[in-house]
């Protein structure tokens, strides 16, 4: 069975090789970290990860590489942080769970494409292709920070997944249990809102 186009030599995985599994640790546990954020939040991503990880060791000897060993991780963790969050009995509130699929009427800002949801006209200093240079420009560090940790949760982990770990719609679906109509709309909202404090910093200087 030929392996999955971004995934290592599968073989000193399979035998959980120390070497080989530390290397995948090394490339893998930021976006990882990632994932578990967008779902279980700061505080418990950390831990979440670790014990994703002891899972993934785990099962290593039976992955066969139908998917990629990426998307493999990211549905190992993506569950691990699903039930951390049923053991916590913890409710996480999503936003407009009801809104219904049209695929329209989210995108009439004028400033997305209504077929893509893709930015017309991004705003100064937004890097789409490359959003993570916006969380390092230290002046807008602390304003960008703080609107996505109020963001709504379903929308921030959208943003975080596609925007700045530039993760596929389908798997972002898988990951949060969505349609992708609904993951357009959460994109959208979060950019809109992201958009919104850029502008107002741009013009003022402040938050």
């Amino acid at each position: 069975m030929s392996q999955a186009p971004d995934s290592p030599d599968l073989a000193p995985l399979r035998r959980q090789d120390h070497a080989a599994f530390e290397a995948l640790v090394r490339n893998h546990h930021r976006p990882m970290l990632a994932v578990a954020r967008a779902i279980v939040g700061d505080s418990l991503a950390e831990e979440v990860v670790q014990e994703a990880w002891v899972s993934v060791y785990r099962n290593l000897p039976g992955f066969e590489g139908r998917s990629s060993l990426k998307t493999w991780l990211f549905s190992i963790v993506s569950n691990q942080a699903k039930t951390r969050l049923r053991k916590e009995k913890r409710v996480i509130a999503f936003d407009d769970l009801s809104v219904p699929d049209t695929g329209v009427d989210y995108l009439d800002s004028g400033r997305f494409h209504a077929g893509n949801g893709h930015w017309k006209t991004p705003p100064p200093g937004w890097h789409l292709d490359s959003p993570d240079q916006l969380l390092e420009q230290s002046q807008l560090q602390h304003c960008i920070d703080h609107t996505l940790k109020v963001l709504p949760p379903q929308q921030r982990a959208v943003f975080l997944l596609r925007d700045i770990e530039q993760q596929e719609l389908a798997a972002i679906c898988n990951i949060l249990e969505v349609t992708e109509s609904y993951v357009r709309v959460l994109l959208h909202r979060a950019r809109l809102k992201l958009m919104q404090v850029i502008d107002r910093y741009q013009e003022t200087g402040e938050c």
